[in-house]
């Protein structure tokens, strides 16, 4: 069975592990102009607003690098991440091993469930997240069927070993250009805040915003015409080096390191418990 809904559940040592999604691409941190904030970082933030009420102390480590594939987020950063003690894990990876011309959906999923059953005997709770829907997603609508089944997987792994499932293929919200920043792979800064709610409710917790599935209004007429001319632009300054990158052998996070290695707390834990606000929205 699933992780079961507990608006009084709190932990004190989250740990996030994966790859571009969860470093927080495309979501600037106004405070440092080479670091990305992210659903994972917001997530944290109201984590620890519930940590603060119950007057206990809450550490926040992200461990994730873009670029990396399934068996870099299972391997080395799980590895770190069990080093860290944790109390609640996020794992969202393989969406680059689905980028891949062929790939062994079954590998994945055992691979995941593998560190799934390490995290719970070592008595940390699991947040795992299901691709999205790429139905209306153009270039990348054939991707669909590996998501679905991945996301199939994701579910039963999920219920056999009772996490917590962050939807996102079920966010309609998401299958909205708007919301994905120029690149169509990362979210914009409005995709990561909807996508940490996600997340708050999918541990059960209650949000103060009832709204974050909902999708935006509809485009008019003169934004679908700049979204189809952007287009051209998007292949160009895209598409193009991605492939490239991949016919070369490298990644993009070959030369970065994680930004959180270690668990940090946002506050004094000694603090009072006050109405806490996120300094980027």
């Amino acid at each position: 069975m699933t992780l079961s809904p507990n608006p009084r559940r709190v932990w004190t040592r989250y740990v996030a592990i994966g790859d571009s999604f969860t470093e927080g691409l495309s979501d600037p941190d106004p405070e440092a102009d080479d670091r990305y904030v992210g659903w994972a970082d917001r997530l944290a933030h109201h984590l620890d607003g519930v940590a603060a009420t119950e007057r206990l102390p809450f550490g926040y480590a992200n461990l994730a690098v873009r670029g990396r594939t399934l068996d870099d987020v299972v391997g080395p950063q799980l590895e770190a991440a069990l080093r860290l003690q944790p109390d609640l894990v996020s794992i969202v990876g393989g969406g680059n091993d689905l980028l891949r011309p062929s790939v062994d959906l079954d590998g994945l999923a055992e691979r995941l469930e593998q560190a799934v059953t390490r995290l719970r005997a070592a008595g940390a709770d699991v947040l795992l997240a299901t691709p999205t829907d790429t139905r209306d997603a153009g270039l990348f609508k054939p991707l669909r069927g590996r998501h679905a089944v991945h996301t199939a997987n994701l579910f039963t792994i999920a219920q056999r070993h009772g996490c917590a499932v962050l939807n996102l293929w079920g966010m309609r919200a998401l299958q909205d250009w708007r919301m994905w920043a120029d690149d169509r792979i990362h979210l914009t800064s409005e995709g990561h805040r909807r996508v940490s709610l996600a997340a708050l409710a999918a541990l059960g917790h209650r949000t103060d915003d009832h709204a974050w599935g909902e999708p935006l209004p509809p485009a008019d007429r003169a934004t679908r015409r700049e979204e189809l001319r952007e287009h051209a632009v998007w292949v160009r300054t895209h598409a193009a080096p991605w492939v490239q990158r991949r016919i070369r052998g490298v990644s993009s996070g070959d030369q970065v390191h994680a930004k959180r290695p270690s668990l940090t707390h946002f506050r004094d834990p000694e603090a009072e418990p006050s109405h806490q606000t996120l300094p980027y929205g």
